[in-house]
C-alpha cells in the first residue's frame, strides 16, 4: 500500500475520534482509549453505520502503528462515520484540501491579493473576542449554580476543549475565534449544542431544559421515599427491559453490570450507600432510559 494511504488512514482516525467525542468522553487522542471508551465506540459505531469491530481490531488499527491498513470495506464504513460516502470520497475530499495551493509559480497579480490578508495577520493576530455564557433553568428560571455543568468546545480540525461552570453558573471563553459552538451537559438537564456569532449578543443566558428523567433517579436515590413498591414500579417504567446498566468505581478494579432488576432492587433499598448514588451518563430509547451509568460516592 502506497505510502499516502496511511497518510490519510491516521488522518481518517483523528476524523473519527472527533466525531466520538462530539457526543462522548473519552481522551482526545484515541490511541490513549481503552476499556470503557472502547465499549462506547463499538456501541456509537453500530448505532450511526451497523458496524462492529472487535478490541481486538481496535488496538490493532487504532492502538498500535500498523504495517498494514483495514479492509477496504472497513474503511469505507469509518469513512461513513464521519459522515462521507466512502474511503475514495475521504481521500478525495482532503486531497482537495492538501494540494489547494500546490502551484508554486503563481502570478504576480496573486501576492497583490495576499497583501489584505498580510495586513490581517501583522494588525488583527492579537485581537482576541471575548464570550459569557451564564446558564438558567428553563423552567424556574434560575441560576443552575448547584451543580458544575460541562462544557466542551468544539473547533474545527482540532480536538475539543473541556471547561467547567463556576459558581454562578457561568463561564468565559476567549479566543480570536468571531464563533463558538460548544455542548453544555448537566446531571440534570438535556444536553444542548450552543452556536453564536461575535457580532451577536455574545454576552448570553443561556436555558437548558429539565431531564426529568435525572430528576427522578435523583429523587429516588436522595429523597425521603416511604412508598417503596409504588416507585418501583415507576422505575419498571422508566427503565426499558434490556437496559445496560454499569457500575462505576473510583478505584481501579473495573465496572459491575447491573440487571434492570438488580438495579431497581439496589435503588430501592433504603441503605446508606443510596444517598452517594450519582447519575453519571444516561441514554433514552423511545421514552425510557436503555443505558445508564452510576458510581457510589
Amino acid at each position: 500500500m502506497i505510502k499516502q494511504d496511511f497518510y490519510y488512514f491516521n488522518l481518517l482516525k483523528k476524523k473519527v475520534a472527533a466525531t466520538f467525542l462530539k457526543t462522548n468522553h473519552a481522551p482526545d487522542l484515541i490511541e490513549a482509549w481503552k476499556g470503557e471508551d472502547i465499549v462506547s465506540f463499538q456501541e456509537d459505531l453500530f448505532i450511526k453505520v451497523k458496524a462492529k469491530v472487535s478490541e481486538k481490531w481496535f488496538y490493532t488499527y487504532f492502538k498500535n502503528n500498523t504495517e498494514k491498513l483495514p479492509r477496504i470495506d472497513m474503511l469505507n464504513l469509518l469513512s461513513e462515520y464521519v459522515d462521507l460516502k466512502d474511503w475514495n470520497t475521504f481521500k478525495a475530499t482532503h486531497k482537495n484540501k492538501t494540494h489547494v495551493l500546490s502551484n508554486k509559480r503563481k502570478p504576480l497579480y496573486w501576492l497583490l491579493l495576499l497583501i489584505p490578508v498580510i495586513v490581517f495577520f501583522v494588525f488583527g493576530m492579537n485581537s482576541k473576542n471575548q464570550f459569557h455564557f451564564c446558564f438558567v433553568d428553563a423552567i424556574k428560571n434560575t441560576p443552575i449554580t448547584k451543580t458544575p455543568l460541562d462544557i466542551k468546545i468544539l473547533q474545527d480540525e482540532e480536538s475539543p476543549l473541556y471547561f467547567k461552570t463556576d459558581s454562578l453558573g457561568c463561564f468565559n471563553y476567549e479566543t480570536k475565534e468571531t464563533r463558538i459552538k460548544f455542548v453544555v451537559q448537566s446531571p440534570y438537564h438535556k444536553t444542548d449544542t450552543i452556536v453564536r456569532f461575535i457580532d451577536s449578543n455574545s454576552n448570553q443566558t443561556v436555558k437548558l431544559v429539565t431531564d426529568d428523567y435525572a430528576l427522578m433517579l435523583h429523587y429516588y436515590s436522595n429523597g425521603n421515599v416511604k412508598d417503596w413498591k409504588k416507585h418501583k414500579q415507576q422505575l419498571n417504567n422508566l427503565i426499558a427491559n434490556d437496559a445496560q446498566i454499569y457500575q462505576l468505581f473510583d478505584t481501579n478494579i473495573g465496572v459491575e453490570l447491573f440487571t434492570k432488576e438488580d438495579f431497581i432492587r439496589f435503588i430501592t433499598t433504603p441503605t446508606r450507600n443510596l444517598r452517594r448514588v450519582e447519575i453519571l451518563d444516561k441514554t433514552l430509547k423511545d421514552g425510557k432510559i436503555s443505558k445508564l451509568k452510576f458510581i457510589v460516592k
